[in-house]
């Protein structure tokens, strides 16, 4: 690819990407004269579209993004982010890390970023892969002991009759002084230089329209918030699109750089990617 049009573009069908994703989709900014064709699928899907290339711009777990650099580059924009916060591992019960080890445990999607810090975490560990809106029925049958649960099950698993063994993100906090991170948005390397920058500003004004309008941009975001009300839905979108998604800065770049270096050591991803962001 050299130059084009319209440009393939994807991201999660979660409150907080159709936040970031409002002006665009809803035509509030000039596009430059590109047209866009977007598609909402979950994140494990669009790792699994990034491998093969089949994507323009799209969001991927930070975890697939090691296994993307050489044909994508990571956008300074669009991370989310957990500082102090992330995915759970929740239980029908309250059980310690010692509890768990060596039981079985639903995970999203192998190549989740909440499934590589549940690794860095626990170590090696028995799992069953559900789609992430199942986990709790996944538990719940008894097919798992434990759940890892991304997205808005962060905020609703007491309410449904969970109990948190621990929290990732605050864990990771604990062990870094940084932030979790969890997904980016990239965009192909052969995409033409001029069409590149375009992008970039589309992509940080997306954003920043909806930081500025943030009544309607969590309006737009309501029919992708599984069993939220408004404001649960404002609470979760505040945690994900926070300063970090406007531009990662030295501190969200370091914080990848740590999440991939200790992966590679703990033998979890075969080497550590040249991390490069289009800029």
């Amino acid at each position: 690819m050299t130059s084009t049009d319209t440009i393939h573009l994807a991201h999660s069908p979660d409150s907080d990407d159709a936040f970031m994703f409002y002006a665009l989709a809803d035509g509030q900014i000039d596009t430059q004269g590109l047209s866009y064709v977007h598609e909402l699928q979950d994140i494990e899907t669009l790792n699994g579209r990034a491998m093969r290339g089949e994507l323009d711009v799209t969001a991927v777990s930070i975890h697939a993004y090691a296994y993307l650099s050489d044909r994508y580059a990571l956008l300074p924009h669009g991370a989310s982010m957990g500082d102090g916060y992330g995915p759970m591992l929740v239980a029908k019960k309250p059980m310690t890390r010692d509890d768990i080890a060596g039981q079985r445990i639903a995970v999203p999607g192998m190549m989740t970023s909440a499934y590589l810090a549940l690794q860095l975490y626990l170590g090696d560990f028995d799992h069953i892969v559900v789609p992430f809106d199942q986990i709790f029925e996944a538990v719940k049958s008894g097919k798992a002991a434990a759940g890892l649960i991304i997205h808005e099950g962060q905020l609703t698993y007491e309410k449904s009759g969970f109990t948190k063994i621990v929290d990732l993100g605050e864990w990771w906090k604990r062990e870094t002084a940084l932030p979790l991170p969890l997904g980016g948005n990239v965009l192909r390397k052969d995409i033409a230089p001029p069409v590149q920058r375009d992008l970039l500003e589309i992509m940080r004004e997306s954003i920043d329209f909806g930081l500025a309008h943030r009544d309607e941009a969590v309006k737009h975001s309501m029919p992708y918030a599984r069993d939220m009300d408004a404001d649960l839905a404002g609470k979760f979108i505040g945690m994900y699109v926070n300063d970090y998604t406007r531009d990662y800065g030295e501190v969200g770049r370091e914080a990848i750089r740590q999440f991939l270096e200790r992966a590679a050591a703990a033998g979890y991803i075969g080497k550590i990617p040249a991390i490069e962001f289009a800029e």
